[in-house]
């Protein structure tokens, strides 16, 4: 009799990879990957085609599958079950402004906070829902059924076309909605209703995280699923004490909790896991891609970015990268810029532009972390994960500016790693998920000596204080705009 195999899929913003495991142990036995078009909005098709691309001749005989899938992402399909327009990415800020209504609309931050465990920022799906209700009316109008990324993917695995099957999420990927409460589990349709002026589409059923979907037209058991943070925190098995860096596309922060979060500020989201615990996180725009954006300015490759990086001393001599790229979302600060400060004649120079780079990055997502401290979380240790955490001078770093260990698992797929050993809990009808063996990693200890980092962050700090004036994390994109316009920076 051959034994269990299970698969998990990591539909993120660049890519759809898949891993096929030993359902008992957690073995890879094969992955695969297929791209993504770039943007932030796709049209949904494209990733099921890229699913369909990674998983040819490794799903036809698993026994069970589940999709962990990007966040927030508003997928909208019309009575006969088509997109009514391309899905819009959490990495979309043009719902800024409709985030910033919907808070004053329900009452403030406390309020949100209170109904639902978060205050809405552009990335949430119903920041998205107003914006398209706003800005395009008519299509908004033909919307019966919405759906987040992973629910897509999972509708489509188990046949999806027209009005059936049933429309399925998880608690996980339901909690950065905007209209679910982790708290109370349950939708919140009034929400529903004011962030798409009145209207109350279908929803999909939240599932509990072991249920299972339903089948594949073959006969293939399809897990619930859940959003890419929770898989990573079920593929890592995080434990009381463990905070996960992840640093890929967009960077991120969360711990494993047994208690709802509400953070009034809005820079901790209180997501719900995937283990029916709960996952305050804390979410930046800005992570892996600054060292790209980097390399491409200085003619580099990622490797000799490196390299030029570990050339400049710690600081880089007083020149902070702040890394707004693409806008910001923690700070909440949708139309920043990237900007360079302290350019003098001894740091302009390519290795001190690539440090500053290197400690750009993580001076934001350390500010990420202090979030988390602030509502009680403990640290026991970092976990450091995604693309930009394979390199030795990012951990390094790392550890410098956090001031705590830093533990680096081996490079792995842990979203897909996380969605695979959810498919294996629901085929094994278990109460508590499989018990996988732990994943070999590198120990970075935090420095003896403190003050480098220290000085670091506060140099980081000057210069954002410099250009914005140290607002809070949950003032209004509008108010914002205004200081800018009067410094004579927009």
């Amino acid at each position: 009799m051959c034994a269990a195999t299970v698969a998990g899929v990591d539909s993120s913003t660049q890519s759809c990879k898949v891993v096929v495991c030993d359902a008992a142990t957690g073995k890879i036995l094969h992955q695969a990957q297929a791209p993504h078009p770039d943007g932030t909005e796709v049209a949904p098709h494209a990733w099921w085609d890229a699913l369909c691309a990674a998983g040819a001749g490794l799903l036809d005989h698993v026994d069970a599958i589940a999709v962990a899938g990007q966040q927030h992402g508003l997928v909208a399909l019309d009575a006969e079950g088509q997109p009514v327009r391309d899905a819009l990415l959490w990495n979309d800020v043009r719902s800024a402004a409709a985030a910033d209504e919907l808070i004053v609309e329900l009452g403030g931050p406390q309020a949100w906070a209170d109904a639902v465990g978060s205050v809405p920022v552009a990335a949430f799906t119903v920041a998205k829902l107003r914006w398209l209700a706003d800005h395009e009316p008519e299509l908004a109008d033909r919307v019966a059924q919405i759906m987040l990324p992973h629910d897509y993917l999972t509708w489509r695995l188990r046949g999806g076309s027209g009005a059936a099957p049933e429309l399925t999420t998880d608690r996980g990927d339901a909690s950065g909605t905007g209209y679910w409460s982790p708290a109370d589990c349950e939708y919140r349709k009034d929400l529903l209703a004011l962030g798409f002026r009145g209207r109350t589409p279908e929803l999909p059923r939240v599932l509990a995280p072991s249920e299972a979907a339903g089948r594949t037209p073959s006969g293939v058991l399809v897990a619930a699923g859940t959003g890419d943070n929770a898989g990573a925190a079920l593929g890592l098995g995080i434990e009381d004490g463990d905070v996960v860096v992840s640093l890929g596309t967009s960077g991120t922060v969360f711990a494993r909790t047994l208690a709802p979060s509400a953070d009034a500020t809005g820079a901790v989201a209180g997501f719900a896991d995937a283990t029916g615990a709960f996952l305050p996180l804390v979410c930046t725009l800005s992570a892996a891609r600054v060292l790209e954006y980097t390399a491409d300015l200085l003619g580099v490759d990622l490797t000799t970015l490196e390299s030029l990086a570990a050339q400049a001393p710690p600081g880089a001599e007083g020149l902070v990268l702040l890394p707004y790229m693409s806008g910001e979302r923690t700070p909440n600060l949708p139309h920043a810029t990237g900007r360079l400060h302290g350019l003098r004649p001894e740091t302009m120079r390519p290795s001190h532009v690539a440090r500053a780079a290197f400690e750009g990055m993580l001076c934001n997502m350390a500010e990420a972390l202090d979030h988390l401290r602030a509502r009680g979380t403990g640290v026991r240790r970092i976990l450091l994960i995604g693309g930009a955490a394979r390199s030795a001078l990012v951990a390094e770093i790392a550890a410098q500016i956090f001031g705590v260990p830093v533990t680096v698992p081996q490079p792995n797929e842990y979203v897909a790693l996380g969605a695979a050993r959810q498919a294996a809990w629901a085929l094994s009808g278990a109460a508590e998920p499989p018990s996988w063996p732990a994943h070999t990693a590198a120990e970075v200890p935090a420095p003896d000596a403190p003050a480098a980092g220290r000085r670091i962050r506060a140099e980081y700090q000057r210069a954002k204080g410099d250009l914005y004036a140290r607002p809070s994390v949950g003032m209004p994109t509008r108010t914002l705009r205004k200081r800018r316009r009067r410094r004579g920076d927009d």
